[in-house]
């Protein structure tokens, strides 16, 4: 059994990925760390685990009895956590926030679809962005084809809880519901992350990334629109993206792509079209999941050799 510890267990990716760790065969929780809530049961926070687990938070752990830790604190929160404790060298890092997916520090960037190699054999892992995994997804094969010769331009709405668990003026049920809003236009911070993977695979890739993200009305997921100019006809540019992701675990090709095939899973969908000249690729994964505590509990499977999809054979919602 791996035995997995997690810091900052109360928001909402430390909810899911307990979610999925209480239930994964091969893991066995030994702490979960919340300085505000030390001494409670876990399912008195995170209400969907109750009768799955009596695991309570803690304010104190042992890092030399545990297999993997689970960074699950607030962005910047990872990198002085790091700077104040002494990891043991055998424990497995894996980091949800945004702290070292410029993979300093000896961190791997961990999205499966690009690198999955250098996850298996890798120490420590940073996990994606959830807008910067489905967008990924959405031009990783027209990059590694060195097709991406002119901007890109993608519209990508999500869920409130892409934006955390504690409540802003733009995320509270009665400014969010019946409600749309463009935020960060332009400026979003995954846009970093995705220029330097897109140029792992095309380093002449030098075409902006347009990317204008929205807050839907809904709680969860990521649907993206992405388009660039494109050479290819429509039945290459799908042979192309199906060749790809043909070996991918979680990652696939189909006809049409909505929300509620990907919520509560950890698959991306894409559908890929041409249409005068350009490349249109529709992108959709659980911002929850895919997007941050699924492709997480992935990147562990492949660090222990795992089977890549243990304990993430989810249904979608679908109604």
């Amino acid at each position: 059994m791996i035995r997995i510890g997690i810091i900052g267990g109360a928001g909402y990716t430390a909810g899911e990925l307990l979610r999925l760790l209480v239930n994964h065969p091969q893991v066995q929780i030994a702490f979960v760390h919340s300085t505000s809530h030390a001494g409670d049961r876990l399912a008195q926070v995170h209400a969907g685990l109750e009768g799955d687990t009596e695991l309570r938070f803690c304010d104190t752990y042992d890092l030399g009895a545990i297999d993997a830790l689970f960074l699950c604190s607030a962005h910047g929160e990872s990198r002085r956590w790091l700077e104040a404790n002494e990891v043991p060298a055998d424990v497995k890092l894996i980091d949800l926030a945004q702290d070292f997916r410029d993979e300093s520090c000896g961190f791997v960037y961990g999205l499966p679809e690009l690198q999955r190699d250098r996850i298996r054999t890798a120490a420590r892992v940073a996990n994606p962005g959830c807008f910067a995994t489905a967008i990924q997804l959405a031009l990783l094969p027209a990059a590694a084809a060195g097709l991406l010769r002119d901007e890109v331009h993608v519209t990508a709405v999500t869920g409130s809880t892409g934006a955390g668990v504690k409540p802003s003026a733009t995320t509270h049920f009665s400014w969010r519901a019946s409600n749309l809003s463009v935020y960060k236009a332009f400026t979003h911070q995954h846009l970093a992350e995705i220029g330097r993977n897109l140029r792992r695979l095309q380093p002449a890739f030098e075409q902006a990334v347009n990317f204008v993200p929205m807050r839907g009305d809904f709680t969860r997921g990521i649907l993206a629109s992405v388009y660039t100019a494109c050479e290819l006809d429509e039945t290459a540019a799908r042979r192309l993206y199906d060749d790809f992701y043909r070996t991918a675990a979680f990652t696939h090709v189909v006809d049409s792509v909505n929300l509620k095939q990907v919520v509560n899973t950890n698959k991306a969908l894409l559908s890929v079209g041409v249409h005068a000249g350009k490349l249109h690729v529709v992108s959709a994964i659980d911002n929850l999941l895919k997007g941050a505590s699924g492709q997480a509990v992935q990147n562990m499977n492949l660090m222990f050799h795992l089977t890549e999809t243990e304990g993430l054979h989810l249904k979608a919602s679908a109604f």
